[in-house]
């Protein structure tokens, strides 16, 4: 008798941590599955800000930038572009950790600095061409950063230098 209650507690204890095991997979993997959404979701997001900023600041004449579009039109749709971001930003603070959330508010605020030069609040040609490189390689670290969260291995992608080289000789 004594056997048999100790070997349904041992199958019963197996069981239970078993189950439970295969709880916290299960969890982990909806986990890394929201956070890899929630990842490509801003940066999908923060990517339509970028080009709207780029596009309007081409229209002011700053290098680097086709398809200018013109400030009456596009800050209507940079003011949009922005509360999607801030809206995606709220998705970040509860499912990122916390060096993807710092890389990526280093991003959207390299991002505001680009949108001062499409705002028309500054004009100096060689702060846009600085604002576009910060803006890149923010994006590189918070692209290294939610890799690494998301347990991506391998090297990051190469890096998005800007202005690019082809652009650079084309301009000379």
């Amino acid at each position: 008798m004594i056997g048999v209650a100790v070997g349904a507690v041992g199958s019963y204890a197996a069981s239970a941590l078993t189950e439970r095991s295969r709880w916290r997979r299960a969890r982990a993997e909806r986990w890394d599955e929201q956070r890899f959404h929630t990842y490509a979701a801003y940066a999908n997001t923060l990517k339509g800000q970028i080009r709207t900023a780029q596009r309007i600041a081409a229209s002011r004449g700053f290098e680097n930038v086709v398809d200018p579009l013109e400030p009456e039109h596009g800050l209507e749709q940079l003011a949009e572009a922005e509360s999607k971001r801030a809206a995606e930003w709220e998705s970040m603070l509860l499912v990122g950790d916390a060096d993807a959330i710092s890389s990526a508010r280093g991003w959207h605020e390299a991002v505001w600095n680009m949108e001062l030069y499409a705002r028309g609040i500054k004009s100096d040609p060689a702060g846009w061409t600085r604002a576009l490189q910060q803006m890149s390689e923010a994006r590189d670290v918070f692209y290294a950063c939610a890799r690494r969260d998301l347990g991506i291995s391998g090297p990051p992608p190469p890096p998005g230098n800007w202005p690019r080289n082809w652009q650079e000789e084309s301009a000379q």
